[in-house]
């Protein structure tokens, strides 16, 4: 690493749920750094609370304790309008499950998140199309999600999460509902935005998965086992 201040940076982040008089602790005392330009996946059986530490990174929770600088930024105890600002301008999100809209074309579900920026519309959307040409759906960009393979599906949600240009990805079981040959092309086509200089942090449950990235981070039982 370099002597530059790390992209991602928790000290002693904790996650406390309260369930009626029961309090369940998810995260017990994160402490990790990720720097600018890493490929970093996080492993675990389930339940060990890399879901949940995922979505601390991603700023959809906050933890009950401790400190989270994002890019140099204390982020969490930002207020939601801030913390939305962030998400949409740094962050990319890639989920197991596509979540593309089911009633619009391929290429304005690209778009969606850049409908929140300051980006012109006209540019957003050569962008998009841009992106998709990258993942191989050039000629897929007036199909609705329907029309596409879960393949297809997914490389469209790659490219929607790339639309912002943000500087970190997060990448949930990005291949947990597709067949192997499928999986290892989505894979690749991780390695290749890794390769052009992105932050990539990937969670997954399956070790030849996490071999693919330059540092694993181990999960047990809401605890660093392994970094």
């Amino acid at each position: 690493m370099s002597d530059a201040a790390p992209l991602v940076a928790l000290e002693g982040v904790t996650r406390t749920y309260v369930q009626g008089e029961q309090e369940i602790h998810v995260l017990k005392g994160i402490g990790l750094e990720i720097a600018a330009g890493e490929f970093v996946a996080l492993q675990g059986p389930s339940g060990s609370g890399k879901s949940t530490l995922l979505h601390i990174l991603g700023l959809l929770d906050r933890p009950s304790g401790g400190r989270y600088r994002l890019d140099g930024e204390d982020v969490a105890g930002l207020p939601d309008d801030r913390l939305s600002e962030l998400r949409n301008r740094t962050l990319g999100f890639l989920f197991q499950s596509f979540y593309l809209v089911p009633y619009i074309s391929t290429l304005d579900n690209v778009m969606l998140p850049g409908l929140y920026g300051p980006t012109p519309t006209r540019e957003l959307r050569r962008r998009a199309g841009e992106l998709l040409v990258q993942v191989g759906l050039g000629d897929r960009l007036d199909f609705r999600p329907g029309q596409l393979s879960g393949g297809q599906q997914q490389r469209a949600a790659l490219a929607r999460a790339l639309v912002n240009d943000p500087r970190l990805l997060l990448a949930d079981e990005p291949t947990g509902q597709l067949d192997s040959a499928t999986s290892a092309e989505i894979l690749e086509l991780l390695d290749t935005i890794h390769s052009q200089g992105r932050t990539l942090i990937l969670v997954t449950h399956d070790p030849e998965t996490a071999a693919r990235a330059e540092r694993r981070i181990v999960l047990h039982d809401g605890r660093i086992a392994t970094s």
